[in-house]
């Protein structure tokens, strides 16, 4: 079974990863994959140096995330030409590490990534899962988390596809505004239903 994971920001996409993972799940990082397309000596680096300048690398000739973000942030045809580059290195690479993944053996495979339906990726996977929380709990969780300001935290929020349009597209919801047990409970549920039925 291939499985979609994501969820709203500071809503524990990452903790319900990790209860997967600690069942015997084999989980796929969208986001660590993003970061290995572009690592030191890759093509991705490489067409993001081309495409930005040498500015976008620091003196170790790594990428600058925050130079590139100062580049593209407001210009949509940056965001474009960024985005034409490392999504589809993203995709590749993900695609070989859910076959990888999937060759293991494990009972489930789950593809974790923030951008799910944003990227018109969620149709490749069945079922789809969203962490959700309630709003005031994810402001709390991302002002403590990242050392926001309420406001700044609200504006990272409001950036994003809304939490609830994410959980009405999903298969399944995991209401994460509670404590670690209460969603380790609907995980649990949910591995006996997909794992054991």
């Amino acid at each position: 079974m291939l499985i979609g994971l994501t969820g709203g920001i500071a809503c524990g996409k990452s903790t319900v990863a990790q209860l997967l993972t600690d069942r015997g799940a084999a989980v796929v990082d969208a986001d660590r994959v993003a970061r290995e397309v572009v690592a030191p000596g890759s093509a991705g680096l490489a067409a993001l140096a081309q495409a930005f300048g040498a500015e976008v690398l620091d003196p170790r000739g790594h990428l600058d995330r925050a130079r590139l973000a100062t580049l593209v942030f407001g210009d949509a045809a940056a965001r474009r030409r960024l985005e034409a580059i490392t999504h589809p290195l993203i995709a590749q690479e993900s695609m070989r590490q859910l076959a990888a993944a999937a060759a293991t053996g494990a009972p489930l495979v789950v593809y974790d990534a923030a951008l799910l339906f944003e990227s018109g990726r969620a149709e490749h996977f069945r079922p789809v899962l969203v962490v959700s929380a309630r709003p005031e709990v994810q402001r709390a969780r991302l002002m403590a988390r990242d050392g926001l300001t309420a406001a700044e935290a609200d504006a990272r929020i409001n950036a994003q596809m809304p939490v609830a349009d994410k959980a009405a597209r999903a298969d399944h919801v995991i209401e994460n505004s509670g404590d670690r047990a209460q969603t380790a409970a609907q995980v649990a549920a949910l591995w006996a239903q997909w794992v054991h039925p």
